[in-house]
């Protein structure tokens, strides 16, 4: 902290030293800084700004008092929340002035929400102690079971985690058997409960490998498994404990003190057991080397038996001869099986080829292809039908719009037509005159009729 540059002796003397804004500012940003290098403070965000620049400008405040805050980039780009208005957060900064406005703020590297900030500096402080302690040393584990029969699973009976395990172990491996030992994965009382049903699980000495299994959460949801003599119990247990508790994300501290440590629940259960399929191809594979290798010992067997009985019998030719021939009759009998298993399988060929061929056939292709061309040669016969009733009440229909408009049916109702003798239509009294010759047509015949007079006027 540097010196204050002025002069405190009383009177009206003139100072030694004035100083001005700036300097002002800065001896106070000094003072400041100097008396609060780093300190937490807790309270509830208010007027959240976050600017072009991606620094973040805010104030933290309780009930008496607030404080301007800032927190400058990158590390307000770090955050793992979303700051709003009215959230509790708590952070680490120093105090410091700006000096351009004469304004005192805290200026934050570490900001956090207030309550599982909290949980975090509590698993922190607990995973410290205990691995200081050496609960979560390599050496401690202990290794699974190559194929576990008997599975404890220790979780909710009705949370999707022990239904991912148990589908995963019968479709694996249905030879495990899994027990469902209930217990609630959160809230107050969790995990003594958890921690109690682990003991009893271990005292009944009837499992090959126990599983911790929960789905995931917030660390909150996830605190039972963070409990320390839970932790204890792990890394003391003789049985092997593999812990799926969250997601991959997730950790707990009994994901350190296990023996091992599954992202999933499901993935716990594909560590357990192996995959009955790769299981079933490898016991094939042993099953024929097994018989190679039988064979071969067999084989080798005879043969030394053949060579012992040659030597045996080398000084008797009738002894030697009988042997060789029962040899040849073997032969014989072994040559004549081979050949008929041989021509059975041809014959089984010619059989499927015979079928094939007869499937294939062209009388058969002509048969269908008859079949279908007298089924369409109906086909024209039906449309010429459909088309000709179509057409017939089109026709009809023509009809009746004709007669509809016709001057005949006119005519029938009584009336006549007057026609000139060059045929032009009589529509008035004045398109005829006395003397003109007209025909009337009638429903049943014409009239020659002559014109005496009219009364109409021109």
């Amino acid at each position: 902290m540097r010196d204050f540059p002025y002069d405190d002796r009383p009177g009206d003397s003139r100072p030694d030293t004035v100083l001005t804004p700036s300097q002002l500012n800065t001896l106070a940003r000094d003072l400041l800084e100097g008396a609060f290098p780093s300190i937490w403070v807790e309270g509830e965000l208010g007027n959240v700004s976050r600017p072009a620049s991606g620094h973040l400008y805010f104030t933290i405040k309780d009930a008496r008092a607030q404080v301007r805050c800032a927190m400058f980039r990158p590390k307000s780009s770090w955050l793992r929340f979303t700051p709003r208005e009215g959230l509790r957060v708590l952070g680490r900064g120093r105090l410091t002035l700006y000096e351009a406005r004469g304004e005192y703020q805290m200026v934050f590297d570490h900001l956090e929400e207030a309550g599982e900030g909290a949980l975090r500096r509590a698993f922190d402080e607990l995973k410290a102690k205990l691995a200081a302690e050496g609960l979560f040393d390599a050496g401690r584990k202990r290794a699974l079971p190559r194929f576990a029969r008997r599975i404890g699973v220790i979780t909710s009976p009705s949370g999707a985690a022990v239904r991912d395990v148990l589908s995963v172990l019968s479709r694996r491996f249905p030879l495990a058997q899994a027990d469902v030992l209930p217990v609630p994965v959160q809230g107050d009382g969790a995990a003594a409960q958890i921690t109690t049903m682990l003991l009893k699980a271990i005292a009944a000495q009837r499992y090959d490998v126990i599983v911790l299994a929960r789905g995931g959460g917030s660390l909150e949801d996830l605190w039972a498994f963070n409990d320390e003599r839970l932790a204890r119990t792990i890394a003391d247990s003789p049985v092997p404990i593999v812990s799926a508790v969250g997601h991959e994300t997730d950790f707990s501290l009994s994901d350190f003190a296990a023996d091992v440590r599954a992202p999933t629940p499901s993935v716990a259960a594909e560590l357990l057991v192996p995959n009955r399929e790769d299981l079933l191809h490898r016991l094939r594979v042993l099953d024929a080397r097994l018989r190679n290798l039988q064979l071969q010992r067999l084989r080798q067997a005879m043969q030394r038996a053949d060579r012992a009985a040659l030597r045996l019998n080398a000084l008797r030719p009738r002894a030697r001869l009988d042997m060789l021939c029962r040899r040849q009759a073997d032969a014989l009998r072994r040559l004549d099986a081979a050949w008929k298993r041989r021509i059975e399988r041809e014959r089984a060929h010619l059989r499927h080829a015979d079928a094939v061929l007869r499937a294939a056939h062209p009388q058969r292709r002509i048969n269908r292809l008859r079949e279908r061309l007298a089924a369409m040669s109906l086909r024209p016969q039906s449309a010429i039908v459909r088309r000709l009733s179509k057409e017939a009440l089109h026709l009809r229909g023509l009809a009746r719009s004709l007669e509809a408009v016709s001057p005949l049916a006119t005519v029938a109702r009584g009336y006549s037509i007057l026609r000139h003798e060059d045929g032009r239509i009589v529509r008035s009294v004045l398109d005829a005159a006395p003397g003109d010759r007209l025909s009337a047509r009638l429903s049943d015949g014409e009239l020659a009729l002559r014109v005496e007079s009219h009364d109409g006027q021109a």
